[in-house]
Parts: C-alpha cells; structure tokens; sequence
C-alpha cells in the first residue's frame, strides 16, 4: 500500500517529536546527575569542616587539590584516605548497634512513623513490624513511648561450608 506525501510527513514530525522528547530527558537526567553531584561535592566540604572558610580561601584551598588531580599516586592517596576515613566512621556509627524488631498493638501516627524512620527502622508489611540496626535502650525507649515492645534478633546460624562432590565408586 503506497502512503500519501501527508502520512509519510505526519509520521516523520511523529518520529521527530519521539526524539526530541527523549533528547529532554536524556538532557534532564544529565542535569540532575550533575546538581546530585554538586550537593554531594558540598556536602563532603561541609564534612572535612571548609564550609566555614571565606569564598575566596575555599577556592583557593580547591586551586591547589587541582593541581595533584593529575597525578595518578596522588588520586590513589586520596581515595584510600577518603575510603579509611568513611569506614572508620561508619563502624562508629554502627559501634553497638545490633538487628531489633519493634511491634506495637495498633497503627502509628504519622510523626512515630518518621521518629522511627529516622531512628534507621523501617516497616516491613509482611510481617507487620518495624525493624533496624540500633542500640537496644534507644529502640526500647522508642517502643515504650508508642505503647509497644523491642525485641533482639537473634543472629542466624552459620551454615555449614558445603562439601565438594565426590565421585561414585567404580564397582
């Protein structure tokens, strides 16, 4: 079947509007990576503590991390400073901290449900509590204030290391 000059043109301004559409989103997607990265970038110098440093002694702070940017040993450096130092943290963070179930006897308010949130808890609807890595005084006290109780998880045991296959015997 021959298509008319107007189909064929209507179809090619269809495809065309198809690809400008997924030219903005691929364009929007670069966008928003890029602002994420900005607020992680600023986040990490309000965490080594330069936020507080003048606009122009920041830059200048910066100017010089530029100059090492080039150099392949200088970038390992960092990273593994950066790696320690994140790790060295998060195992401060967690120091203490063990897996806890909170159950309470009727549904929660909205602003328990984001206390707890907060707390690093999270609800689970297929078995119908809340549960998190946390201190157990901090969570029973949690608990306590909604009328509800906070139990350890016991850890799961071990599995045994699985034995290789051995061949049959030959009879």
């Amino acid at each position: 079947m021959v298509r008319s000059l107007a189909e064929r043109l209507r179809a090619h301004e269809q495809q065309r509007a198809r690809l400008l559409e997924q030219e903005a989103k691929l364009k929007d997607a670069g966008r928003k990576a890029r602002t994420r990265r900005l607020i992680e970038a600023g986040g990490l110098i309000e965490k080594v503590g330069l936020l507080d440093l003048d606009s122009n002694a920041l830059y200048g702070a910066l100017l010089t991390l530029r100059d090492g940017a080039d150099d392949k040993a200088q970038i390992d450096k960092w990273s593994a400073l950066g790696g320690r130092t994140f790790a060295r943290e998060e195992r401060l963070r967690d120091e203490g901290k063990e897996a806890i179930v909170l159950t309470f006897p009727a549904p929660l308010p909205k602003d328990a449900t984001t206390t707890l949130r907060q707390a690093g808890f999270r609800f689970s609807k297929v078995l119908q509590h809340w549960e998190g890595l946390a201190r157990f005084a901090d969570a029973e006290r949690l608990a306590q204030a909604q009328g509800g109780e906070a139990r350890r998880v016991a850890a799961a045991p071990a599995l045994p290391a699985a034995t290789p296959a051995r061949p049959e015997a030959a009879e």
